[in-house]
């Protein structure tokens, strides 16, 4: 049993960052075509581009603000142009800030959060789910987090936006289920990406003993859950929250 995704289009958000750079490609191998969201960094989104086309894949960069309803809006016309309106949909973009407790919090981070969670998902949605409404058909993958159920300390303007996003992505699932449009979750834990490969893998001893498997998670364990549920392997799978963390979190019945 492979996941085939011959055929497909996706988009990404975040998809030049270190974990979205490994969902994106992971997408290309089973065979989708990508649109490649990023904010800033070009380079590394345009270096992805080319990756993707020596697959044979049709691939392409697109810059956005995630947070403005209006740049979202030119996004999906770019890419409509481009290579095509996505049946796959993978909310990953967030921004990033530093963590304090609650009474240091920098209140602007709380709005922060909020945008690139909650609105990143209602901006996206009201952009690109209308085609697989059209189509009858969609896959939509939203990166959660651990975060949002262990609630931990100095997270809580992460923790409460991706909560937040949580109940939207919930709602929608209702909604539009009946478009054989599936939408879902993936909750990872504290993830190795290329960047940490790069400048030195923290051991983590206190967090790795709060995992029953025992390690902490990898982007391409992220990735692999991100293409089953992007697959029709998925097909009778939605509103989900699933935890990719080694069985740090357990949702419980």
């Amino acid at each position: 049993m492979n996941i085939d995704l011959t055929g497909k289009k996706a988009i990404v958000t975040g998809g030049s960052g270190g974990l979205g750079r490994t969902i994106v490609r992971t997408l290309a191998e089973c065979g989708a075509d990508v649109a490649i969201h990023y904010n800033s960094d070009r380079t590394s989104a345009d270096t992805l581009k080319a990756e993707l086309t020596a697959m044979g894949r049709k691939a392409a960069a697109f810059q956005a603000d995630i947070t403005d309803e209006k740049s979202v809006h030119a996004m999906r016309e770019a890419v409509e142009s481009t290579i095509g309106l996505p049946d796959i949909m993978v909310v990953n973009a967030v921004i990033q800030y530093e963590w304090k407790p609650l009474l240091e919090q920098d209140i602007k981070d709380y709005y922060s959060q909020f945008e690139s969670c909650v609105m990143q998902m209602v901006y996206m949605s009201k952009e690109f789910v209308p085609h697989m409404i059209d189509q009858n058909y969609g896959r939509i993958v939203v990166m959660n987090t651990e975060c949002a159920y262990m609630a931990e300390p100095n997270c809580s303007a992460y923790t409460s936006a991706k909560r937040g996003l949580d109940g939207i992505v919930r709602v929608l699932a209702k909604e539009v289920g009946s478009h054989h449009i599936t939408v879902n979750q993936i909750a990872p834990g504290w993830t190795i990406t290329d960047k940490e490969r790069a400048n030195g893998i923290n051991p983590a001893p206190e967090y790795i003993a709060t995992v029953p498997l025992g390690r902490r998670g990898t982007d391409n364990d992220i990735a692999n859950m991100a293409a089953f549920l992007s697959s029709d392997l998925a097909a009778f799978t939605t509103g989900a929250y699933i935890p990719v963390s080694g069985g740090r979190v357990m949702p419980a019945i």
